[in-house]
């Protein structure tokens, strides 16, 4: 069971002050947190990408790589790289780079994206928003593969066996599928034998086991070797020394944060009642002392199949030294709970 920390870097008002952090410094910090999740013992720091005021990395693998070579074990991923808008070969090249600067610890995490700013800023057509994720990552896959490619689609120039450089570390550089939660893109997942990645943000956890069965069918039938799969999730959450305590201070900015968004993509309010429903033992928020986020992590283990958790920490703006003591009860507290009862509940299976 491998454990980690997720971001997207974002630079909201600060819900009592109203204060924006800029995204210089905003940066700076996350680059201290992935170093001290590596210092706490986690498996895995992601990075999302996006392309508005409120979130500052519209370049994870440079805010990655600013951390590789201050880090000594945890792995550097996108979370994700919105690959319909962006060139399958720079973002090869990119992380090709980031596993040399980590010495191997690299890993892409592909996906189309629930933003959409990056296509017209890249002179992309919505409509083609499925096609461009299909070629792209046909592409993607291919320089996985091969030192030299030949290919050619619709929506990029051709490429004639042409040397892609640098090289990877890994070989293969890890390459993961990232989705909401549609059959569609679980299943390419598992034909592709490529581990997935499910954002699982409301509703129950409960309703993403099918999803993780239908993953496991597909790759079997395509004939993977399914130990060398995995599927993560990517759960909000906040960790304090008490649950009142971490309740209190993650909801703020997580209430403006899906208040805002709601009203982008016609929803409702987000209420600290449905707050409060979610933080249950079925609920999709990871928020609590660590004896509670970690037996939640362990449920999502034995109940859903879960093998990576990736806490997105925070939601909105939060102060610095809060965010980094959620970190480290984490990776000192949380974590160990998690590996011991997930270990000793493997054996028995």
């Amino acid at each position: 069971m491998e454990l980690g920390i997720s971001t997207f870097v974002e630079t909201t008002p600060d819900p009592e002050t109203g204060k924006v952090v800029s995204h210089a410094q905003r940066l700076r910090e996350v680059a201290e947190e992935i170093i001290l999740a590596d210092q706490v013992g986690l498996d895995v720091f992601g990075v999302g990408e996006h392309h508005r005021e409120d979130f500052a990395a519209s370049s994870p693998s440079v805010l990655l790589a600013a951390a590789a070579t201050q880090t000594k074990r945890i792995r550097l991923t996108s979370a994700v790289t919105v690959l319909s808008s962006d060139d399958p070969v720079r973002v090869f090249q990119d992380f090709a780079t980031l596993d040399g600067l980590s010495n191997g610890r690299a890993e892409i995490m592909a996906g189309r994206g629930s933003f959409i700013e990056s296509f017209p800023l890249f002179g992309y057509d919505l409509k083609d928003y499925d096609e461009l994720f299909e070629e792209k990552l046909d592409l993607l896959l291919a320089l996985q593969k091969s030192e030299k490619v030949t290919w050619s689609g619709k929506h990029r120039p051709a490429i004639q066996n042409i040397g892609i450089y640098p090289r990877p570390v890994q070989d293969p550089l890890p390459i993961w599928i990232g989705s909401g939660g549609n059959q569609e893109s679980v299943v390419r997942a598992g034909l592709l034998g490529l581990p997935l990645v499910l954002a699982i943000i409301g509703g129950s956890p409960l309703h993403f086991a099918p999803l993780v069965q239908l993953y496991w069918k597909a790759a079997e039938h395509a004939g993977h070797d399914l130990s060398k799969l995995k599927v993560a999730s990517h759960s909000h959450g906040f960790v304090a020394e008490t649950t009142e305590t971490a309740a209190d201070k993650f909801y703020p900015s997580t209430q403006q944060v899906m208040t805002k968004l709601g009203r982008e993509r016609g929803w409702g309010p987000y209420s600290r009642r449905a707050y409060d429903s979610a933080r249950s033992l079925e609920g999709a928020l990871y928020v609590g002392d660590p004896g509670t986020v970690a037996e939640k992590i362990i449920f999502l283990r034995k109940k859903v199949g879960i093998t990576r958790f990736m806490l997105h920490c925070p939601v909105g703006s939060m102060p610095h030294e809060d965010v980094m003591k959620a970190i480290e009860l984490f990776g000192t507290k949380v974590a160990p709970r998690v590996r011991e009862e997930v270990a000793r509940w493997e054996a028995t299976q």
